[in-house]
């Protein structure tokens, strides 16, 4: 029978404090409501673990089994949960108003291989000093680049100055593997 380490969430074995709970089997279901004590002493029996799942029911709901599998199977379905996941990462391209060609197709060479590997992109167009007079060109370049873009991503949000900085965000577009069975048969 396993030892429970106070960091731990569920309560088990000697450590439940309700008078009364109801018990589960792993395997022969509800065994009913019972005293801890019965209970612990049933546990003993099978050499199992009683472990609270439920403290806010009434009585508290407890488990006949073997802790340390449980822990192990928890960890194990986090572990698969977290693999599925996919992080979004949110890069940043700063331009100024007043870019030059080859700059500008550079830093959208930039912004193109951010978006095939999946991240977000957020474009910042600076103004600086009398630029400011003239956020129009700024504002043209961020149309600009969302229509070059208009094949790869899509305006998560739209060109908005905030104090000497126009930004807007791009997402990438979802691109949608055939299944390799159906493309074979056609």
């Amino acid at each position: 029978m396993a030892t429970t380490n106070r960091r731990d969430t569920e309560k088990i074995n000697q450590f439940i404090t309700a008078s009364e709970v109801r018990v589960v089997h792993d395997e022969k279901g509800p065994l009913g409501v019972m005293t801890t004590q019965a209970a612990l002493e049933l546990a003993r029996a099978e050499g199992v673990d009683l472990v609270e799942i439920a403290s806010n029911a009434s009585p508290p709901v407890c488990k006949l089994i073997d802790y340390g599998k449980y822990r192990y199977e928890l960890q194990k379905k986090n572990k698969e949960a977290k693999k599925r996941q996919k992080i979004v990462h949110l890069k940043e391209i700063k331009m100024r108003p007043q870019i030059s060609i080859h700059d500008y197709s550079f830093k959208m060479k930039h912004v193109r291989e951010f978006l095939s590997f999946g991240d977000k992109v957020k474009v910042t167009i600076m103004f600086r000093g009398r630029e400011m007079t003239h956020t129009e060109f700024g504002r043209d370049l961020a149309n600009r680049i969302i229509a070059d873009l208009s094949e790869e991503a899509t305006v998560e949000k739209l060109p908005k100055l905030e104090g000497r900085n126009l930004t807007t965000v791009l997402n990438p577009i979802k691109v949608i593997k055939p299944d390799s069975d159906d493309e074979l048969q056609e």
